[in-house]
């Protein structure tokens, strides 16, 4: 119910968007927008970005909420939601940012080459001066809603559930489901998050920390929110 109502809802529009496009034109000529202005107003443009992060983090309050209700356990302590290693989860966060990075702006290039994958538009937004906070407001969304439900909430579960079941298929599962999200992008960003749900799934049970996914993904999404043109101009690929 919990996957109905968040992720998982996303995963099935996400895979019929694709097939849609498909259908209509060829995958290569389109353009996938993640964050879009709301309104033509300034004052309902803020209220409706506002509204859709803070709505979009109730399943995140919820599965907390469900955690306590079952175990009686605090949430944020069990699955490492907090900032008690701030130095190592920084570290680890860091060398993933550039890691996932990388490999996303490698898989874009492969994507867009082969025609598999939409031109990828993070940020088409009106600017005014609350435009950047509202994005990043929009990327801490993203990276607690994915890393916690994802990851710290779907694993916790699926464990107490089938408590035999091999930990890498749950990784492989989760995986599969975000990259599954991601395929309004085309296939090459559905490949390239289900490679990035492989490694974060994997780090998670040999360290048992969800904070360091939570920045690195922020860390991801902040910056191409921000400043994805620019990336692509660095690296010279503001032509794909």
């Amino acid at each position: 119910m919990v996957l109905a109502l968040s992720l998982g809802q996303s995963a099935v529009y996400a895979a019929l968007r694709l097939w849609e496009r498909a259908v209509e034109t060829p995958i290569a000529d389109q353009v996938a927008r993640v964050q879009t202005s709301r309104a033509r107003s300034e004052g309902f443009d803020f209220l409706f970005q506002l509204l859709d992060s803070l709505f979009a983090l109730v399943p995140v309050a919820l599965v907390l909420y469900l955690f306590i209700l079952h175990t009686g356990g605090n949430p944020f302590r069990r699955w490492g939601l907090d900032f008690r290693r701030p130095g190592r989860d920084w570290a680890l966060a860091a060398g993933l940012f550039v890691l996932i990075g990388a490999g996303t702006l490698v898989i874009y290039f492969l994507g867009r080459s082969l025609g598999v994958t939409a031109q990828i538009v993070p940020a088409e937004v009106t600017q005014y001066w609350w435009s950047s906070p509202m994005l990043l407001l929009a990327a801490v969304r993203h990276s607690l809603l994915e890393e916690v439900i994802m990851i710290a909430y779907l694993f916790d579960r699926a464990r107490r559930i089938w408590p035999g079941v091999s930990i890498w298929l749950i990784i492989l599962g989760s995986a599969v489901l975000r990259g599954a999200y991601h395929l309004y992008q085309g296939f090459g960003p559905g490949i390239g998050n289900l490679a990035m749900g492989v490694i974060f799934g994997w780090l998670y049970t040999r360290y048992g920390r969800v904070m360091p996914l939570v920045i690195a993904h922020f860390l991801l999404d902040a910056v191409a929110f921000l400043a994805f043109p620019l990336v692509l101009r660095t690296f010279g690929l503001e032509s794909l």
